[in-house]
């Protein structure tokens, strides 16, 4: 067990457009391969950091032009359903949304759409610039107390960017409870589905656990 303390951080995300896009269906699923990691997150994540997140049909960038913009409103339930939680790496996922893709191109008996050049899908990557909170939690107890009071850039680079963009298979919150020997609360964190919650949700929901599991007593 580490005596290490967990320091809050957060991050500035800066979003750019990498110079690709798509017009068609045959057009993105080309593209999907060449584009960088940090697109796949921008458009599959972004949706989870907005401060008017609403649970949506359409949880992805993908989804939502696949279906709005292509009229293939099939597809884009079915890009739509993809479970972000059962992928540990953006590689894993590209590969998912490519063979989502695929198998519907290889079913599809009619020619597929495409859009205007002034409604094409931009695709966009991000870069995030991690800043130190100023919170530092020493012990259990303290860490429920803080997380409580951390901003929702603080939580989202914590529990969404730890996972995929810096391919851990688990939030930072739950290997540093691990490490502290609470294996109990890590694995009641890691049972928490963020892609279900709103960020401010899920912020309760993690407090919940320190209070129900003895962690902030």
């Amino acid at each position: 067990m580490t005596d290490k303390a967990f320091v809050f951080d957060t991050a500035l995300r800066l979003v750019t457009l990498t110079g690709l896009r798509a017009q068609s269906l045959r057009e993105l699923r080309a593209r999907l391969p060449e584009v960088p990691l940090s697109s796949i997150f921008q458009h599959t994540h972004q949706e989870y950091l907005a401060h008017d997140f609403q649970r949506s049909q359409h949880y992805n960038d993908f989804a939502r032009w696949v279906s709005d913009t292509l009229r293939e409103e099939a597809l884009g339930e079915k890009l739509a359903a993809i479970d972000l939680l059962a992928f540990t790496t953006l590689e894993e996922l590209r590969g998912e949304i490519i063979a989502t893709i695929d198998t519907y191109l290889a079913q599809l008996d009619r020619a597929s759409y495409e859009c205007r050049p002034e409604d094409a899908f931009h695709f966009c990557q991000s870069r995030s610039f991690v800043l130190p909170t100023g919170l530092v939690a020493h012990d259990v107890p303290e860490f429920f107390a803080k997380v409580a009071s951390i901003s929702n850039a603080s939580l989202y680079f914590h529990f969404f960017e730890a996972r995929l963009r810096l391919g851990r298979r688990t939030s930072d919150f739950s290997r540093w409870l691990s490490d502290r020997g609470r294996d109990d609360l890590a694995g009641a964190i890691d049972k928490l589905n963020p892609y279900t919650r709103s960020l401010d949700e899920l912020r309760v929901d993690i407090v919940a656990v320190g209070g129900a599991n003895g962690g902030a007593a």
